[in-house]
């Protein structure tokens, strides 16, 4: 239904839920009652007068009627009827319910966004408990805890006398290892709960990193300014980064980030990347800069309101993630090997030939996206060492660009949590069901 459509159905709504009959209203603002019937089928416009007419019979503020629903709104019911067999009828009347009934519509998208949280909760939590060497060592130290507690315990219910100096030293032991099986505990839980996607954890040096980064949403102002203060003077204003090889991965990426700035200054950079939707390839020919830093640059800029933001994934040679900037409905995982059809992985195996392929991410509820890749040298190639690649995939939601349907590459986020079972990629059973 077009933008704007929609009053006939608010005003149809507000004189129902009055107890007012279709004559009455008409009879009351001087139409005819066949008029009124059109205009509350959204089969005529109403503005001016006439609405201000109807608005005050149906003591309702005329914006009230005349206003449209939410954008947001409408592209979460969108979203949520995505999922449904037969998605094209539904998705087209996501505006009217919407207007009709926007308390109801307001619950379904915030129920989709729920059920979509709680995926990435799982999925997060999944690959954690699975490659994560901090939760192993910390399931370790619990359970020989909880078996020192036992033999201990085990020592005091035996049968016969006890002397007292013993007694009194097994008993301190089961209250000192109590206590430190309460405090393994509950750092474990706060580990695990810290999974959600409004607290990443920071265990490790990237984590860092990538926390302080989001909490910036990825976008530097300093940087984007070229003020006098270094990265090093930034890293050191950076209170949330707290050891020594955090900081040295973060004045290492904020380098990076000024001499991409430098390269391609926001100023002229941002309208021309909207001008050419989002697209990498002709931005690097109208710059003249190679594509790595294109798709860096890109994944840097402020989204539009209302708009989902890009997500950027690097890996190294062997294929290790080393930077991470999420993207909804694109889980990109914390330990372990990714998907191995991944644009990103496609492009190691031909450097500096750019990638670019349409994408859909399994899953219940399975999206799709445009993924930008390519590999290109670190450093300065030497005749007596061995070529250092280094690939970047830019992943460019939907509402971000039309991604084709046909054609979509199937991919997932790592084979532990991939419910496709026809992938002649698999490294290993998925603990999720099978999915078509």
């Amino acid at each position: 239904m077009p933008a704007g459509a929609l009053t006939g159905s608010r005003i149809r709504e507000r004189r129902t839920m009055l107890g007012l009959k279709q004559s009455v209203l008409a009879r009351t603002v001087g139409i005819s009652a066949a008029y009124l019937n059109l205009i509350e089928h959204n089969k005529r416009r109403i503005a001016g007068k006439l609405l201000t007419d109807i608005a005050r019979a149906l003591e309702v503020d005329p914006a009230v009627l005349a206003d449209r629903a939410e954008a947001s709104l409408v592209a979460g019911l969108r979203d949520a009827a995505a999922v449904t067999p037969d998605a094209g009828a539904e998705e087209g009347r996501a505006e009217e319910f919407a207007g009709r009934f926007p308390g109801w519509a307001a619950l379904v998208a915030a129920q989709r966004r729920r059920i979509a949280h709680l995926e990435r909760v799982v999925e997060g939590l999944s690959d954690r408990m699975t490659h994560d060497p901090h939760l192993a060592a910390s399931l370790h130290e619990l359970l020989s805890t909880v078996t020192a507690i036992n033999s201990t315990a085990s020592i005091l219910v035996e049968p016969g006398e006890i002397a007292p100096e013993w007694r009194d030293r097994f008993h301190r032991n089961i209250h000192e290892d109590s206590q430190r099986l309460a405090e393994t505990s509950q750092a474990l839980v706060n580990y695990l709960d810290a999974t959600g996607e409004q607290a990443q954890p920071v265990g490790a040096p990237q984590e860092e990193l990538e926390a302080w980064l989001e909490a910036r949403d990825y976008h530097l102002r300093e940087m984007e300014r070229l003020l006098p203060a270094t990265p090093a003077a930034m890293v050191q204003e950076a209170p949330e980064l707290t050891t020594t090889a955090g900081r040295a991965l973060a004045e290492e990426w904020l380098a990076r980030y000024r001499a991409d700035a430098e390269a391609l200054p926001l100023a002229s950079f941002e309208p021309a990347a909207r001008e050419a939707g989002y697209d990498p390839g002709p931005l690097a020919a109208r710059f003249g800069v190679g594509m790595g830093t294109v798709l860096r640059r890109l994944a840097a800029l402020p989204p539009p309101e209302g708009a989902g933001r890009l997500g950027l994934v690097v890996c190294d040679g062997s294929g290790t993630l080393t930077f991470r900037k999420p993207v909804d409905g694109f889980p990109l995982p914390r330990f372990g090997a990714a998907c191995p059809l991944w644009p990103l992985y496609q492009a190691l195996s031909r450097p500096l030939a750019p990638v670019r392929a349409a994408v859909e991410m399994a899953g219940r509820d399975p999206r799709r996206f445009m993924a930008y890749a390519v590999a290109e040298p670190m450093g300065v190639p030497g005749f007596d060492a061995p070529p250092v690649f280094e690939a970047v995939m830019l992943i460019v939601p939907g509402d971000r660009m039309r991604v084709p349907a046909e054609g979509a590459l199937r991919v997932g986020t790592s084979c532990r949590i991939c419910p496709r079972g026809d992938c002649t990629a698999r490294r290993e059973p998925s603990i999720l069901a099978e999915v078509a």
